[in-house]
């Protein structure tokens, strides 16, 4: 009989794929790597923890060789489902496959109707109505929102609705209203349908000082159904959310969340979880990996960004109990030296560490969902149509 867990921590590090899927030329990814371009690119980048643990033996790149005897259980796995977004990368990682994509306005902005009812609604006039940078759609038309009290709407290539609005102009009261009128109108239309609604808030009195502030706040779709989430909440288990999962799930399957501000604070919030004596899942998503430095294709910054993680990492694992596993993955790749701006379709990691593990290198994982049917299969829950659990592999010598 192989080991169970009382707790399992999952810290998806958003968008940091470790190279093109076996699918990327469907998405135009080819050549994909995010983890492996950013340590190729990068002399001297250091992630001694992430290297123990074996990143190396998974994403091979000439600044983070592979280790002899990694410290964790080490895999690559594939997504099944349709595109390379957010909801689907979560969704999947609880048991979910997702056939059909959210649709996107990238290159068209959205529909007439759905602007004017956006309008009539706030009363306001819709600026922008593009794909768009969000910290560059501020800069452009800030100062104009500033003068007319408009909202800045835009998206990119993911499937989402931003809206974008100074504080001072748009009390963060009416803005989450709107917000959350735009998930009413485009949950009534299927062509309108993105998977997110997002509320933008900024501050400041110029385009040199503007600046976002921590009050976003996501708008999502439920889960297309059951996730290992669910399961945990129905069998009477603690399934607690750091970072945007709430928002990723829409609530549905949370028993506790809490918000947070920045990766070293999801970081800190979650070694917070290790204090509580519960049973169950911690699932935390630290997304300043994505947001900040992938969609930006700022390298540098992402560079740092694994380097504090790393540093957390570290002391999270010295924090841990005999009876703790600790699962770190992704969602998508976001490879800030490929072309555009948009997620890439790649291979995500899983690293599985406990205190009494032996590490090793397993084949490809058919999956995400091998992570849920891992935790369903630790709390005796039904497994998921989709994935198989990995709790035997992580304890065979």
């Amino acid at each position: 009989m192989y080991k169970k867990y009382k707790r399992i921590f999952v810290i998806v590090t958003d968008s940091m794929g470790i190279g093109q899927a076996d699918d990327a030329v469907n998405y135009n990814d080819v050549g994909a790597n995010t983890f492996g371009h950013i340590a190729e690119y990068s002399p001297g980048f250091s992630c001694p923890t992430l290297k123990a643990l074996g990143i190396g033996n998974i994403c091979p790149n000439p600044e983070i060789e592979a280790v002899e005897s990694p410290l964790g259980v080490v895999a690559r796995m594939k997504e099944v489902s349709v595109g390379k977004d957010t909801l689907t990368g979560h969704w999947e990682i609880m048991g979910l496959k997702v056939d059909k994509s959210f649709p996107s306005f990238t290159d068209t902005g959205f529909p007439n109707e759905l602007i004017k009812k956006l309008e009539d609604f706030s009363h306001r006039k819709v600026i922008g109505n593009c794909s768009a940078s969000g910290t560059e759609i501020i800069k452009e038309l800030g100062e104009e929102q500033l003068k007319t009290g408009a909202l800045i709407v835009y998206t990119s290539a993911d499937s989402v609705l931003q809206i974008a609005a100074n504080e001072e102009i748009i009390p963060l009261e009416e803005l989450y209203s709107i917000c959350d009128y735009a998930r009413k109108i485009t949950l009534e239309n299927p062509a309108w349908q993105v998977g997110r609604i997002i509320a933008r808030p900024f501050v400041g009195k110029s385009k040199d000082t503007f600046t976002r502030t921590t009050n976003r706040h996501d708008y999502a779709v439920d889960p297309a159904g059951f996730t290992i989430l669910d399961a945990l909440v129905k069998a009477k288990l603690d399934s607690f959310a750091v970072g945007k999962i709430n928002d990723i799930f829409n609530g549905k399957g949370i028993s506790y969340f809490v918000r947070t501000k920045s990766n070293h604070d999801g970081m800190i919030k979650t070694m917070n979880f290790q204090e509580d004596e519960f049973i169950g899942l911690c699932f935390t998503n630290l997304v300043d990996f994505d947001a900040l430095y992938g969609h930006r294709r700022d390298l540098p910054g992402y560079r740092k960004a694994i380097e504090e993680f790393d540093l957390d990492l570290k002391e999270f694992i010295d924090r841990m109990e005999d009876d703790d596993l600790l699962i770190v993955v992704a969602d998508h790749g976001n490879d800030p030296v490929h072309h555009g701006t948009d997620h890439t379709r790649e291979f995500v990691p899983f690293i599985a560490y406990a205190k009494d593990i032996e590490g090793k290198v397993l084949d490809d994982f058919e999956s995400f969902a091998c992570v849920g049917a891992t935790i369903a299969d630790n709390f005796n829950l039904e497994l998921p149509a989709i994935g198989e659990s990995k709790l035997e592999l992580l304890n065979k010598k």
